[in-house]
């Protein structure tokens, strides 16, 4: 009959095992932490552009939509916390202050609020990705201008990637977009998720298979 010490001996590889898959498991975890632009604003949710890359990219890179239409970064904030315990992902992809800059915050506030979302994503041994974010020209240029200059002068002081905002070129195709001149609609979703695969696999480390 095995004795109680064979039997601990007999798990001990399979409990090594779990250990390392519990691991890699949440290593592979991208979190996407948006406003309305990743939320996929009056459009189903599964259409989105972040969902649209987790099947592209699944089963080797879990994809994360933690994103919420309206959301300042001040609220992506409150929030990051219980997401980071809940998911433990290796990189954070954030895409946060269009609400803010669209509510007129001062910069300097807005800068402030994001230097905590990134202190909070390194505290939890996560990755920081910051995605730069424009606003629409008719804000007035000395508003766009110091707004636009929150996010490559974060990037710098963080040492953070900062990611091209990805409405640049949507902005060009007027078919893509929603009535109110800010969302893009579902029809600009495939090409997003494109554009983001190709920007955010050196980043996360993700290669194609097949």
């Amino acid at each position: 009959m095995m004795n109680r010490n064979n039997v601990f001996r007999w798990h001990y590889p399979f409990l090594f095992l779990l250990l390392l898959v519990s691991r890699f498991a949440s290593a592979d975890t991208l979190l996407i932490l948006g406003d309305s632009l990743s939320a996929g604003y009056r459009m189903a949710g599964s259409a989105a552009w972040p969902n649209l890359l987790a099947q592209q990219w699944q089963p080797q890179t879990k994809v994360i939509n933690a994103s919420i239409s309206g959301d300042t970064a001040e609220q992506g904030l409150a929030r990051l916390p219980a997401l980071l315990k809940q998911h433990q992902p290796q990189w954070v992809l954030i895409e946060l202050g269009g609400n803010d800059g669209l509510r007129g915050f001062p910069p300097a506030n807005v800068s402030q609020v994001l230097g905590k979302v990134i202190d909070e994503v390194k505290a939890a041994n996560a990755q920081p990705l910051l995605m730069q974010i424009r606003l629409p020209a008719n804000y007035g240029r000395r508003y766009t201008e110091s707004f636009s200059a929150i996010y490559p002068a974060l990037a710098q002081q963080y040492h953070v990637p900062l990611v091209p905002f990805f409405m640049e070129q949507v902005y060009l195709k007027p078919e893509w977009m929603q009535q109110d001149g800010i969302h893009p609609n579902p029809d600009a979703q495939p090409f997003i998720a494109d554009l983001m695969a190709k920007t955010l696999a050196p980043l996360v480390k993700h290669t194609t298979q097949g």
